[in-house]
Formats: structure tokens, sequence, C-alpha cells
């Protein structure tokens, strides 16, 4: 055998050893891929009809407090000013769209919002199954599954989902737990400007107040007042209501 072949047969010896290895790895990762999907599935049809017991975020920030409150309740059982006024300050298209508010996301592009565009769907994704931040990876999973979330639960029950594991304040998450903290209510009972203060907190209920609201609460409040009215007038409010 010459020289040549010689290192060759060495070359691809020493490669065999490599390519045994991958192989093996590769087959892990897809099986683990699919275990992941396997179980994000079996998650999503059963939230389609069971109560969330308890979010990534909820865990995280009930270590961190030592506690926190939270209480699931029944769609059926939230004021339906409730439902309107959050529509209204969060996703006033709610019944419009798929889980993506194009327009919307134009225009929190163009003004430089914060908030991003994120509608409803998009946040009971986040706030459900994966975790805070705006990293990538995280805002494509939420990409990935808001459509699934769209196809299997219906707009009321993405609704109930999203009301019960908010976050309205430090340690209270839920609309039952937010009702009875700020007001001594209950869900199902909260008026229209209750439900208004509720909802003006939510893009950032750690400084915010429903109870004792600041001036710029007030006059969220008082929009998204005028906004539940609207939708509901209009018919933009038909997707969840009974």
């Amino acid at each position: 055998m010459g020289r040549k072949a010689a290192k060759k047969t060495a070359k691809t010896a020493k490669k065999a050893p490599r390519r045994a290895w991958r192989i093996p790895l590769r087959r892990w990762l897809v099986r683990g891929i699919l275990v992941i999907l396997g179980l994000l599935a079996l998650l999503i049809a059963s939230f389609s009809v069971l109560p969330v017991p308890v979010t990534p975020y909820q865990l995280s920030e009930s270590r961190r407090l030592g506690g926190i409150e939270q209480e699931w309740v029944p769609v059926q059982y939230i004021s339906p000013v409730m439902l309107r006024s959050v529509v209204a300050a969060e996703d006033a298209n709610y019944c419009e769209h798929w889980g993506f508010d194009i327009a919307a996301l134009r225009t929190a592009i163009a003004g430089g919002a914060q908030r991003g565009g994120s509608t409803i769907s998009q946040q009971t994704v986040k706030n459900v199954f994966l975790w805070q931040g705006r990293s990538w990876p995280r805002k494509a999973l939420e990409a990935l599954l808001t459509p699934v979330i769209e196809l299997t639960w219906s707009k009321r029950r993405i609704l109930e989902v999203y009301l019960n594991v908010i976050e309205f304040g430090e340690g209270i998450f839920g609309i039952q737990a937010a009702s009875q903290h700020y007001f001594g209510l209950d869900a199902a009972d909260l008026g229209p400007v209750q439900a208004a203060r509720l909802s003006a907190i939510l893009p950032d209920p750690k400084s915010r107040s429903a109870d004792q609201p600041s001036s710029f609460v007030r006059r969220r409040a008082a929009q998204i007042r005028d906004g539940a009215a609207t939708i509901q007038r209009d018919g933009r409010a038909s997707c969840f209501e009974e």
C-alpha cells in the first residue's frame, strides 16, 4: 500500500468515531424535540378545558416573595364588563384577528411602543407556556404557539385563561385575587369603574394601583370605559360574549 493510500485510510479511521457519536446525538436531539412538542400539545389540549394550575412566572414570583395570591375563576363568574374592558385596553381588535394584529404591530413599531403590539392571545401563550423577557427564542416560540392556541381554544377560553393568569400587582395573579385585593369584591361583581381601573394597571401592575389610582390611571380608565362600551356597540365583543 502506498503512502497516499495509507494516509487516506488513517484519516477515514479518525473520522469514523466522530460519525459514530454524531448519529446517536442527532437521534437524541430529534427525540427530545419530539417529546417537548408532544408535551406542549398535551398541555394545550388539557388547558383548553382544565384550569391552568400554575405558570412559570407565578412559580418564580412565588419563590421570590414566599407565596402569591391566586384563585382560578370560571369565565361565567367574571363580570362581562371586565371582559370587555380588558379587551378594549389590551387588544381592541381581539375578535377580528387570528392571534396577530398586524395593524396594531405596525402602529406600535412606528410609535416606538414598549408593548410591541402583542395581542391577548400572544400574551396568554407567553404567560402560560413560556418565560418573561424579550429574547428572540421566546418571541419565536410565541409566534409558533399562538396560531396553535387560536385553532385549539375558543376566543372566550383564551380570554378566560388570560384573566386568570395575568399579573395585577406584586404577588397578585388572576382577576379573582385582584378583585378581592383592590376592591373586596368577587370578579363577578365588578362594575365598569373597577373593571376599567384593573385593566388600566395591566401594562405596569407593580407600579400602578387600581384602588389608589394616579391621575394617569384615572384618565386611562376613563378611556377604557368608553372603549368597552364602543366594542359592545359595534360588535367587536361578539366572539367572547354569550
